[in-house]
């Protein structure tokens, strides 16, 4: 899977994260077949545009702990992470280290690997096998 492939087969996943439930980098990572590439994920997430079509719901992808990642000093990235979050009618707490965090057993949607149509073919066997290798030619 090179890079476009692999940004394609991460917007097709996050598509089918039903409204009213999130998932975390890791484990879109884990149902692409590459389950070390939660980084590049976010990545892939991290620059989608908000006129893209179909929509691209990016706000439901979190970190493994529920957190709401941060998008850097001077970035306003995870209050409208929140405030989606918090239009679909998830329920998003503040913690006492200011980080926004929602409820993955109340809120969290981790489908079993291979029950996800990822939007491209799987490598020989389907398990990800050789995925980490193929995708290294391409940047995220």
């Amino acid at each position: 899977m090179d890079g476009d492939e692999f940004h394609a087969a991460v917007y097709h996943v996050v598509r089918q994260i039903p409204p009213q439930r999130v998932t975390s980098y890791g484990h879109v990572a884990k149902l692409l077949g590459m389950p070390t590439y939660s980084r590049h994920v976010g990545q892939a997430l991290k620059f989608v545009s908000p006129d893209v079509v179909p929509p691209i719901p990016w706000y439901r992808v979190l970190s493994s702990s529920g957190t709401i990642s941060s998008r850097g000093p001077g970035t306003s990235g995870a209050n409208r992470q929140r405030d989606a979050l918090v239009a679909e009618g998830v329920d998003v707490q503040t913690a006492r280290s200011g980080e926004f965090k929602v409820g993955l057993r109340q809120y969290g949607w981790f489908p079993a690997v291979g029950s996800v149509d990822i939007g491209v073919q799987q490598p020989a066997g389907g398990d990800g096998a050789g995925a980490d290798e193929a995708y290294r030619g391409g940047e995220p």
